[in-house]
């Protein structure tokens, strides 16, 4: 009796430091640190962007909040958020690099960034038009025009194969963030912009005269979003993994999708019903 009673002492003495023992990666990173740096994009409404009131906020945020939440449970402590702008451009460096833990955002998964970092499940899904200014009227006629691109995105082969199989001829010109192919596009430095849907959408809600842009309703490529995590973290990308699934599974994340798109798309697209679907996996 005392033998079996001497072995439940010893096990319940060793269990927590195993534990500890076995957390790697960013989820000890943020243990040890009592901190979660959460890269985000500021001009991507109404996926991620800096608010008013100069607090980050969008459907990406949204979603790590909720993450961060996952993540304090299995550390077992509260954690500090502290939010870290990124572009395009950095954003990848940025995570390599240990300056963020995460990047929420507008960031589409692609097998060649893959070989860079990790990605959750898809949280979003969209695909990429065209905004040009009303009294252009340009419409699909892109020959000869100036076609602004944010470098460092998928637009940048998408456009270029669309134009290479249409056979367009157009001056692509390269940008560094959304905001300024809008202010180029208000200026007449562009002829139009390309971008996520979703993302041009969210620019002319939050634009000082709206009725000034018009964007096409066709898109001509399917893109999903997804959180970047660092390559090779199964860990702490299971933990996100689980609150999207979580969120999907139990539709907690049609309030958050009314938040942030109901003003948008009006019904919801097909595309995404089908995301919720797909990202139902059972626990």
């Amino acid at each position: 009796m005392r033998g079996i009673l001497a072995t439940i002492v010893l096990c319940a003495v060793f269990a927590t430091p195993v534990s500890a023992q076995e957390m790697t990666g960013t989820l000890l990173q943020i243990k040890k640190t009592g901190t979660i740096k959460i890269g985000y994009r500021q001009d991507h409404p109404p996926m991620s962007f800096l608010g008013k009131d100069g607090m980050p906020a969008g459907y990406s945020l949204d979603v790590c909040k909720l993450i961060v939440a996952a993540v304090e449970k299995k550390i077992g402590g509260k954690v500090k958020i502290e939010y870290v702008p990124v572009t395009a451009s950095d954003r990848f460096e940025a995570l390599i690099g240990n300056k963020v833990d995460i990047v929420c955002g507008s960031t589409v998964k692609t097998l060649t960034r893959s070989e860079l970092v990790d990605f959750t499940l898809p949280t979003s899904i969209s695909g990429t038009t065209f905004m040009t200014l009303k009294k252009t009227q340009i419409m699909n006629n892109f020959a000869g025009k100036k076609i602004g691109i944010v470098k460092g995105t998928t637009m940048v082969d998408s456009v270029t194969d669309l134009f290479k199989e249409a056979g367009v001829v157009a001056d692509i010109v390269m940008l560094d963030t959304t905001s300024d192919g809008v202010k180029a596009l208000e200026e007449g430095k562009i002829d139009a912009l390309a971008q996520l849907q979703i993302v041009l959408i969210g620019q002319v809600m939050n634009a000082a005269n709206p009725d000034t842009f018009a964007i096409l309703p066709n898109t001509f490529s399917n893109e999903s979003f997804a959180l970047a995590v660092r390559r090779n973290d199964a860990d702490f990308r299971l933990v996100a993994d689980r609150v999207i699934a979580r969120l999907f599974r139990s539709k907690e994340i049609l309030p958050i999708y009314k938040k942030w798109f109901g003003d948008i798309s009006g019904s919801m697209p097909t595309a995404f019903q089908a995301l919720i679907q797909l990202n139902s996996f059972p626990e």
